[in-house]
């Protein structure tokens, strides 16, 4: 119509110049349709000049090229400019109107200025043109990876066009440049419009796609077509590889928008006539093919599109061209990036079909989605590697981008997938050997494996045992690393060392790693550099780690340097600076399997390590021994040594231990070899007695190196009996003892030691002192007399100096002799047992009772501190020196109180014998105590926390006030501790000794008074404390069990029946019967671990030399549970406590039943619920009759509660219990059968459980037939319930009953012999493969009724173990029988009856038992290899029907109204949201659909779903099935000529807009979120997919089913139509 108007014009115009004229007059603002007219105007002249018509009247054309020259540069250039400056300050959020206006007059400038172009009679006016188009683009975005002329020249020539302007002027007027004679501007053109779409630096710091890149991209390169993909293919740097992620998403938006110019289709020409053979072919670069797989891998969504598009493109050009093609292999044993091979064409479409729905179904992001198509990834490696050549037909990097895109998924569980599919598919088929492939495992691949979530266990996999991934990862590590070259195998290695070091990991993925480097077989492939990296992993990623399992990430990465280090190649120094980091008391302790291993290592290689200076043996090669004497004379003599220390004590203790473990011939021979090899040690200690010119540097560095000999060589595994290192260690020590005696008295006694420094060797000699006190201990020397001689000399000095005055340059000294004194009490305290008459203690105990109690030393003043401090600084921590002297005093006090706890008066003022200050004022002291509290850091109070152990006890009847004080201000610094690690536990411990001690328990339950009430108080706060910390309970309950049943007071005014204050404590075993926590994932996982590495036993050294504390939260219900088997029922204390604990447990049980009304399996109400009644199953053997009769009801009661299975088997077993041995029961427990139908409807089948054992329940009845009678009485009324559960557990019941009398042969029923054996025939023999017969043959196979024996399983194993088990209950909740074993504080004989059970019940595996709500009929399509339909976003289900007769009988309210029904059934079963099923429900209505299908018709009664129905439900057949009956249902209709299709995205998915739907079909829809489960596509005829062009992956579904329900009713009227 424009152009009829545009002739119009012409025709009545003289002179069109005058008309183009007039139009060239804009307004402002400028009208878009003003410029649109010029626009047709010039394209109806182009038309004219082009068909030749010539009129007369009309002016020459040189006119009229003069003229349109003069429209394109004076109006419609200069109106560019001026959008350009209109929009300046124009906001981005500026209403669409006015843009779109603006769009509408640059599309029609740019269509004027090509006619323009075209009418100017030659080509300058459009190169004229671009140039200046050009400029002003490149003024705009300077540097944009032009030359530098080009560069120049666009900054001189400032340009007035804005980004868009340039575009749509260089858009309009390229098509007019000729390809040669403009071929240069057109490639400087293709060139900058290539820069600008790829952007530079700048742009990639902010990131994203900016408009002028945009528009260039998808504008301007495909107007130019082949130029801008010639130019793209000479600038490889353009695709370069590996780039930044902001260049790919660059690099895809231009190659998306050049695919029809880079990958050609036969017959098609480029838009601007460049010649055939210039076309580029994208297929034959492989820096094409990187770009795509770059794509496929990034972040964004949009990139990945693209890429895919690229890829889909190309492979459906191969198969349209049909020739050879091949992107040039990158390396002779690799195959091409791509290749096509017109005789493998259908191979080839398959391979790369599969490959493109695995990236597309990836984009779902979810693993129900992606696990059913995972067998067609399978497929594609079976595919990709030719067994036959054992090589790769396709380059493996295709397969690296799925896993890629699966490691980099939000999705924790699809990651964890991706890493088990990638470990297991290669460890089982061919691996790659390129460089990248190891590159793709240290890069991506270990960067997945650094969360520690995916190392969680499986479902199925007990606690305990190896993570599933660690177990694969290290299988696929040592597979892959077999089948490297030495060469490729030593790179790969270390790089992936130093991957360790990279970041910081958590303790998991680290030990997992360690572990498999551990395992890979014996290769000598790392150096110097490798030893390096495994000492950077130990010191760098493990600092914070978990103490077992950085102990046992230790064990294995020095297995690790065993297995790999190639030993000619790395020294002596190299192995020690290594052997250094290791921690002795987490990983290398003496004895373990590990460090004997060490040592062999060490004899073996020891002439083979690389040549160290001084080190060479007759041999020529280094030597160990050598090398090892060599060091400690150096360590001895050098002062710059200091820190080799460890590694010369390191070695040393080895090659003792290879001197005594590889000689055996000679014990002689062996120790006079020590005697040589320790002999510059053993000198220099012989002489320090005696030589007073030894320099102290070197006295300290020989009693550093021996109490660190001594200390190794004390860590000995105490499993071995036999220990010749310590013996020979003995040996030597023993004869310098004296000299180095000699030499601490002196130094300790004599005011040598001044400094502040000097009180760190204060603390080395002390230490040295107590070893070898302790050592003489062990030999048999405890009375030698030179010994304590020395003791003797030491005390007294000390109490010297303490006694001078105080003299401000004695301060260190007083420190010193304090230590010293603390240190003498501390020996004393340990052998208690000797008569040490030479030592006087008296005196000491006199001088310690006299002393000030929290008396500090002065800090030296500025002025004193250089005459008397060797540093100006070193008075700067003098509080932590305060402190220390604070605590050695309290040190001393409790030595004190300890040995006289007996004499301590129960109140100030009494006079008890030897009367001693301190002691005789009991109250003072602990006053004192209190203050000591706010003196010293929290890591110091340890002592005084002993001390009040001592003192409260005492003073809590007579000074209660100050005992409560001491409570808070000691748990104020428990609470303090409890997020340190190290001085955290000792101090609980302290603390929980001190306030529950027994006697402190017994006076506050008498008085009741305000220390009962802030003891409960601290109860509750430890067992809260408890909760975020495991193991804080476990210290409070084993303290107090242990107590309670071992009395270990020997107060003369304690009651001789320890046990009685129990019940005034009774909820702590309340709450121990019942604790547990729910653990968060991480917490659970790092409990799994350390479940594993506990199980390695002494597999791992970790296990051996770190301290089993015993933390696990099942020892607190342990604890609890062996302290409730001690108890005597026929001890009057503990019948009441019995009786007691039973009642609050059944309470406690009622107040969880109540809390929530409905409780699911697994949540803590269950699990509490849980141990409640397993508590209960324990205390049962000791409940008397007496007892029983009056809880008897609760107990029943509890059957009546809608309970989960596991309580439900508990309280039934109980209750089978109570009647089997008190029978007189029987008469309340019929009773149950007599409430009402409401009341029993859900309970009812737990008293038939209880009928089911009747033959243990009368087993203690003399007459039984009345029992049998009112037993089938009860049971038959029962057989014929209208609930089909109920008649299962009665029929199982009547037939147990029925057989036990037949057994018995009692004749009084035989008249009812024909009802029940008819009853028992029917359901034996019931016909068809339904639900009833499964469930009837289930239920009889079931565990309770099949295999458990209530008397013979009665054990701890079955109710903590076994039964959880069994029962569905969480692995939390078992309990081995080992843990119960393997808790020895409180001890129960081994033999104890209860303990195993008798049956073969803990055999069974839940499998054997487990029953399936629901049935199936069909066949278990989950363990298909692959679907041959599969979706792009499904949920794998399985494939379950029940047999139920479905009713379909459709309402015939149409027919009545005479509505026009069609015969399409809309199927709505999966759909769950009521607004859906109400707008479906709608939808249907309207079109006519013969019938809605629902999951449920209660949805109608739904508001939501009324809302939008707006009533159709009424005049529109509603049919009711379940999504477990679809399966029947479809087959149904398929029987009735329906054809059932699927609305939903498959492989296999037909067009909707090419169906052609059947008359009678059937339409299945999906559920919202997962679509069409796998088993019901299968059942399908067909799919039908609506085609999308955008990016969202799906639509609504009521929208989905609305479009195909209006087209299956389109088509129909067409057809009704044509037959018309």
């Amino acid at each position: 119509m424009e152009l009829v108007l545009a002739q119009a014009l012409l025709s009545q115009s003289p002179d069109p110049r005058a008309l183009l004229g007039a139009f060239c007059v804009w307004e402002s603002p400028i009208p878009a349709e003003r410029v649109e007219t010029l626009r047709f105007l010039l394209q109806r002249l182009e038309e004219e000049q082009e068909l030749g018509s010539n009129t007369s009247t009309r002016p020459a054309t040189l006119l009229l090229q003069e003229a349109v020259r003069e429209v394109a540069t004076g109006h419609l250039v200069p109106l560019l400019r001026g959008l350009r400056a209109n929009l300046v300050g124009v906001p981005a959020e500026e209403p669409s109107t006015p843009r779109d206006r603006r769009r509408r007059v640059l599309r029609a400038a740019g269509g004027a200025l090509r006619s323009c172009a075209r009418l100017s009679g030659g080509p300058q006016l459009a190169a004229g043109l671009v140039h200046e188009a050009l400029c002003d683009l490149l003024s705009l975005r300077p540097a944009v990876g032009l030359e530098e002329a080009e560069t120049r020249a666009a900054s001189v020539e400032c340009g007035r066009l804005g980004a868009e302007e340039a575009v749509e002027v260089l858009v309009a007027l390229g098509p007019c440049l000729r390809p040669h004679e403009d071929r240069a501007l057109l490639e400087r053109l293709a060139r900058a419009a290539l820069a600008v779409a790829l952007g530079n630096e700048e742009e990639e710091e902010s990131g994203g796609e900016d408009g002028a890149a945009t528009l260039v991209a998808a504008r301007l390169l495909p107007a130019m077509g082949r130029s801008s993909a010639a130019a793209l293919q000479e600038e490889p740097e353009k695709l370069d590889s590996a780039p930044p992620a902001f260049r790919v998403n660059r690099r895809l938006l231009v190659l998306s928008n050049l695919a029809e110019r880079l990958l050609p289709t036969p017959g098609v020409g480029g838009a601007w006539d460049a010649l055939e053979e210039e076309i580029p072919d994208a297929r034959r670069c492989s820096r094409f093919w990187r770009a795509v797989q770059d794509g496929l891998v990034q972040a964004d969504g949009l990139t990945r599109k693209r890429a895919r598009y690229l890829l889909q493109r190309a492979v459906e050009a191969s198969a349209g061209l049909g020739a050879e093609c091949s992107s040039g292999a990158t390396d002779a044993n690799e195959p091409s990036l791509f290749w096509w091979s017109e005789k493998k064409k259908e191979e080839l479409l398959k391979f790369w079909e599969n490959y493109i729905l695995i990236m597309e179904t990836l984009e779902g992001n979810q693993i129900h989605v992606i696990k059913p198509v995972l067998p067609k990834l399978n497929s594609l490696f079976d595919w990709a590697v030719s067994e036959e050549k054992a090589c790769w037909l396709f380059h493996p990097s295709w397969h690296m981008c799925i896993y890629k895109r699966m490691f980099e998924s939000e999705s924790k569980t699809l990651t964890k997938e991706g890493i088990i599919h990638f470990l297991e598919l290669y460890e089982t088929k061919g691996l790659p050997g390129a460089p990248g492939f190891s590159e793709f495992i240290i890069g991506p691949l270990m960067e997945a494996l650094s969360e520690s979530s995916l190392y969680s266990r499986s479902p199925g996999h007990k606690i305990g045992s190896c993570s599933p991934l660690g177990m694969k990862l290290q299988t696929f590590l040592v597979t892959y690393v077999s089948l490297l070259s030495e060469d490729i195998k030593s790179s790969f290695l270390l790089k992936f060392i130093k991957k360790m070091t990279s970041r910081h990991w958590c303790a998991v993925p680290i030990l997992f790693l360690s572990r498999a480097l551990a395992h890979i077989p014996r290769c000598k492939v790392l150096g110097v550099e490798g030893l390096l990296a495994l000492r950077d992993v130990l010191q760098c990623t493990m600092i914070t780690h978990q103490i077992l399992l950085r102990g046992a990430a230790q064990c294995y990465l020095l297995q690790t340097a065993m297995n790999l280090i190639d030993v000619e190649k790395v020294s002596f120094s190299d192995v020690s600076n290594f052997l250094m980091s290791l921690r002795q008391e987490e990983s290398l302790g003496r004895g373990t399997a590990l460090w004997t291993e060490l040592c062999d290592w060490l004899r073996v290689n020891e002439n083979y390590f690389g040549e160290i200076r001084n080190c060479i043996d007759f041999s020529g090669r280094s030597s160990l021994n050598v090398y090892v004497q060599s060091l400690v004379q150096d360590y001895i003599k050098s002062p710059t040594l200091e820190s080799k220390l460890e590694m010369i004590f390191l070695l040393l203790m080895n090659k003792i231990e290879i001197f005594s473990g590889g000689i055996k011939s000679s014990l002689q021979k062996t120790q006079n070899e020590l005697k040589v090899f320790l002999h510059p040690l053993m000198d220099s200690l012989m002489k320090l007695g005696t030589n007073a010119y030894i320099p102290l540097l070197k006295t300290d560095k020989c009693l550093q190196l021996l109490l660190k000999l001594l200390h190794t060589s004390s860590l000995k595994n105490p499993q071995t009996q036999d220990d010749g290192v310590l013996t020979l260690l003995q040996n030597s020590v023993m004869c310098t003892t004296e000299s180095i005696f000699e030499f601490i008295v002196r130094r300790l006694t004599a005011s040598e030691l001044k400094t502040v420094s000097d009180l760190e060797r204060c603390h080395l000699y002390l230490t040295i002192l107590n070893e070898l006190v302790n050592l003489h201990g062990k030999v048999g020397w405890k009375n030698n007399n030179s010994i304590w001689r020395f003791i003797s000399l030491l005390k007294n000095a000390s109490i010297l100096h303490l006694q001078d005055e105080p003299i401000l340059g004695k301060q260190i000294q007083k420190v010193v002799s304090m230590e010293c004194l603390a240190m003498v009490c501390g020996i004393l305290t340990q052998k208690s047992g000797l008569h040490l008459d030479s030592l006087d203690i008296g005196i000491l105990e006199r001088f310690i009772s006299s002393f000030h109690l929290n008396q500090i030393v002065r800090k030296p003043h500025a002025e004193e501190q250089n005459s008397l401090f060797e540093e100006s600084s070193s008075s700067q921590g003098w509080g932590r020196i305060v402190a220390q002297y604070v605590h050695d005093q309290w040190l001393c006090l409790s030595f004190l109180l300890n040995k006289y706890h007996t004499f301590i008066p129960n109140m100030e003022g009494e006079m008890l014998e030897p009367f001693l200050h301190v002691v005789s004022k009991p109250v003072s002291t602990l006053q004192s105590a209190l203050e000591a509290l706010t003196i010293l850091p929290s890591d110091q109070v340890l002592p005084v926390f002993h001390c009040m152990k001592i003192l409260v006890p005492k003073l809590l009847c007579s000074s209660e006030s100050l005992c409560i004080e001491s409570f808070d201000m000691a748990w104020k610094i428990i609470y303090s501790l409890s997020n340190t690690q190290l001085i955290f536990w000792s101090n609980l411990k302290a603390f929980v000794q001190f306030v529950f001690d027994i006697r402190v328990l017994t006076v506050a339950a008498r008085t009741k008074g305000r220390a009962y009430s802030k003891i409960k108080e601290i109860i509750h706060k430890i067992i809260e404390m408890s909760t975020t910390k495991t193991g804080v309970f476990n210290i409070l309950i084993n303290y107090c069990c242990q107590s309670w049943i071992v009395p270990t007071s020997d107060d003369l005014t304690l009651s001789q029946d320890h046990f009685f204050n129990a019940r005034d404590y009774i909820e702590l075993i309340i709450e121990g019967c019942i604790f547990g926590n729910v653990f968060r994932r991480d917490q659970r996982l790092i409990q799994d671990v350390q479940a594993f590495i506990e199980n390695l036993g002494h597999e791992c050294a970790a296990n051996i030399v770190t301290e089993n504390t015993n933390r696990d939260d099942h020892y607190v219900r342990i604890c609890a549970i062996k302290f409730l088997c001690l108890l005597d029922g026929s001890n009057i204390s503990h019948k009441m406590f019995i009786e007691d604990l039973a009642v609050k447990l059944l309470d406690k049980d009622v107040l969880v039943s109540r809390s929530k009304a409905r409780y699911y399996v697994n949540s803590l109400q269950h699990r509490v619920k849980n141990r409640v009644w397993q508590a209960l199953l324990v205390l049962f053997p000791k409940f008397d009759q007496i007892f029983l009769d009056k809880i008897i009801g609760k107990i029943f009661e509890a059957g009546f509660v809608n309970n989960q299975a596991s309580i439900k088997y508990l309280v039934e077993w109980i209750i089978i219990l109570i009647l089997h041995k008190f029978p007189q029961f029987l008469p309340k427990f019929w009773n149950c059968f007599c409430y009402g139908e409401e009341k029993l409807i859900m309970s009812i089948c737990t008293f038939l459980s209880v009928l089911s054992h009747l033959d243990i329940i009368i087993q203690n009845i003399p007459d039984m037939k009345p029992v049998l009678k009112q037993a089938l009485t009860v049971v038959l009324q029962w057989c014929f319930n209208h609930n089909f559960s109920v008649r299962l557990y009665a029929l199982l019941a009547l037939k147990k009953i029925w057989a036990l009398c037949k057994t018995l042969h009692v004749e009084e029923f035989d008249a009812l012999t024909a009802v029940i054996e008819s009853s028992l025939h029917q359901v034996e023999n019931m016909h068809g493969a339904g639900n009833a017969k499964k469930n009837w043959q289930r239920i009889q196979e079931h565990f309770f009724f099949a295999k458990f024996h209530p008397l013979k399983d009665y054990s701890l194993e079955t109710i903590f173990y076994t039964l959880p088990r069994l029962s569905e209950l969480v692995e939390d909740e078992w309990i081995t029988i080992g843990k119960f074993i393997k808790f020895t504080d409180i001890p129960i004989d081994s033999a104890f009856q209860w303990y195993l059970s008798q049956t073969e019940l803990c055999e069974l595996k839940p499998s054997d038992w487990s029953q399936q709500d629901i049935g199936s009929n069909s066949v278990d399509e989950d363990n298909q290899s692959e679907w041959i339909d599969v979706q792009k976003k499904m949920i794998p289900w399985k494939n379950n029907v029940p047999d139920l007769e479905l009713e379909l009988i459709f309402p015939d309210r149409a027919a009545k109204l005479g509505k026009s029904i069609s015969r399409l059934i809309v199927v709505a079963s999966l759909i769950d949201k009521p607004t859906n099923l109400g707008g479906l429900c709608r939808t249907c209505e309207i079109f006519g659909a013969s019938a809605l299908v629902v999951g449920s018709l209660h949805c109608i009664n739904d508001k939501q779903f009324q809302h939008l129905s707006v009533s159709a439900e009424q005049w529109l057949p509603l049919v009711e099935v379940k999504p477990l009956q679809l399966v029947d249902y479809l087959q149904k209709k398929k029987t009735e000529g329906y054809t059932t299709i699927g609305v939903e995205q498959t492989a296999k998915s037909s067009d909707l807009t090419e169906y052609c739907f059947p008359e009678k079909s059937l339409l299945l829809l999906g559920n919202e979120r997962e679509g069409i489960p796998a088993n019901l596509i299968q059942h399908l005829d067909v799919c039908v997919e609506i085609p999308q062009h955008g990016i969202i992956r799906s639509l609504n579904v009521h929208v989905s089913g609305a479009l195909l329900i209006w087209e299956y009713t389109r088509q129909q009227i067409i057809k009704q139509r044509d037959i018309k």
